[in-house]
C-alpha cells in the first residue's frame, strides 16, 4: 500500500518548542508516511535548541518578526497562505499535518478536506478548540504524542546504538497500527523513514527477514510469523507483566505521570489525557478499584494531596494545573 506524502506545518508557540516534543510529532507522522514540506512558524533565535531537529528532518522556518499587535494573526495567515499554495501546487501532497489547535484554522482544514486532502491535526489538550479537533480527518493530542514513559538512550547519528532501542522503536511503531500488527516489508519502510541509515546488516543479518528473527528472539514482546507467503509482526498482548493500582500504590503513580507531564513541557493537561496515559500501563483501571465513584473524585483528592489544580477554562471544561 502506498504510504501518504505529507506537508507538516507547526505553530511552535502551540508545540511549546521542545526538541523532544518537535521529534515526537515528526516521528508520528512518519511512521503514518513521508514528510516532502516541513514548516515551523514564529521561529527566533530562544528556539536554536530547535536547529539540528529542523535542519535533519529538511524543515524551514518562518521567523517571528514582532511589530505591532498582530503578530500571531500574521503567522497563523501565512501558515494558511503556505499550506493552501502547497494543495493547489504540489501533487505529491495529499495529506497535511497541522501542529495547532486554533479553531481559526478550521476553515483551512475544510478546504483542504473538500480537495481530497487527509489532514492530520496535533495539538495540546489545554488549547485545542472542539471545533477543530472535530473537522480534522485524525486529531492527536500532543501530550499523547509526548513521550510519557522514559524515553531510552537517543542514538548516534550513524546507527541505532543497540538491538534494544531498535526493538523499542519496532514496538512504538506497532502501537500506532490499527491492529499492533503489519507486513516486515512495510516495518522496512517505516524504519528506514524514522532511519534513513537504518541497514540490517548493521546488525549482521544479511536480509530484513533474519534481522526480524533476531528482534522477536530477543524480546517477548514481539512476534513474526508468515502469512500467504508474507512476513508478518505483531506485539504480544500477553507478554505485558500484569500491573495494578491499589488503594495504596495510585497516588503515588499518578504523581508519576503528572511529573512527566510536567517535564515533558505540559503545565496543564485535560484529565482524558490523564486517564487515557494510565489506562495504557494499566488496562483493568478503575476508580472503584481506588475506591472512588468518578474520576473528578480521584482530581480532587489529588487536588487536595497539592499534586494539581483543578480550573475550568472559557468552555466550562476541566484542566489540570500540574503543581
Amino acid at each position: 500500500m502506498t504510504k501518504p506524502h505529507f506537508a507538516v506545518f507547526v505553530d511552535l508557540e502551540n508545540a511549546g518548542a521542545k526538541e523532544s516534543i518537535l521529534n515526537n510529532v515528526i516521528e508520528k507522522v512518519k511512521i503514518r508516511g513521508d514528510i516532502l514540506i516541513g514548516k515551523v512558524y514564529g521561529y527566533t533565535d530562544r528556539y536554536s535548541n530547535l536547529k539540528e531537529c529542523l535542519l535533519s528532518n529538511t524543515f524551514s522556518v518562518v521567523p517571528s518578526l514582532r511589530y505591532g499587535k498582530n503578530q500571531k494573526n500574521s503567522l497563523d495567515i501565512q501558515l494558511v497562505i503556505d499550506a493552501m499554495e502547497v494543495a493547489y501546487q504540489n501533487p505529491l501532497i495529499d495529506s497535511f499535518c497541522i501542529v495547532s489547535g486554533d479553531s481559526d484554522y478550521m476553515p483551512l482544514v475544510g478546504k483542504l478536506k473538500s480537495l481530497g486532502k487527509f489532514v492530520l491535526g496535533i495539538s495540546r489538550s489545554e488549547v485545542a478548540s472542539d471545533i477543530f479537533i472535530r473537522a480534522c480527518s485524525e486529531f492527536l493530542f500532543l501530550e499523547t504524542v509526548a513521550t510519557v514513559k522514559p524515553a531510552p538512550k537517543p542514538a548516534p547519528a550513524s546507527e541505532f546504538d543497540s538491538l534494544e532501542e531498535v526493538s523499542a522503536q519496532i514496538e512504538k511503531i506497532l502501537a500506532d497500527q490499527d491492529e499492533d500488527q503489519m507486513y516486515a516489508s512495510e516495518l522496512k519502510d517505516t524504519l528506514s523513514r524514522l532511519r534513513p541509515d537504518f541497514n540490517e546488516r548493521n546488525y549482521g543479518c544479511a536480509t530484513f527477514g533474519k534481522f526480524v528473527q533476531l528482534v522477536v528472539s530477543n524480546n517477548p514482546q514481539l512476534k513474526s510469523w508468515t502469512q500467504d507467503s508474507s512476513l508478518m509482526i505483531a506485539t504480544t498482548a500477553s507478554a505485558q507483566p500484569e500491573r495494578k493500582l491499589t488503594k495504596s500504590n495510585w497516588v503515588e503513580v499518578f504523581r508519576e505521570y503528572l511529573a512527566r507531564f510536567k517535564q515533558d513541557g505540559f503545565d496543564r493537561v485535560n484529565p482524558s489525557i490523564l486517564k487515557a496515559a494510565i489506562c495504557e500501563d494499566y488496562p483493568d483501571f478503575t476508580e472503584k478499584q481506588i475506591g472512588f465513584k468518578r474520576f473528578s473524585e480521584v482530581m480532587k483528592r489529588l487536588e487536595k494531596e497539592r499534586l494539581l489544580v483543578v480550573e475550568m477554562d472559557e468552555q466550562n471544561t476541566m484542566l489540570l494545573r500540574i503543581v
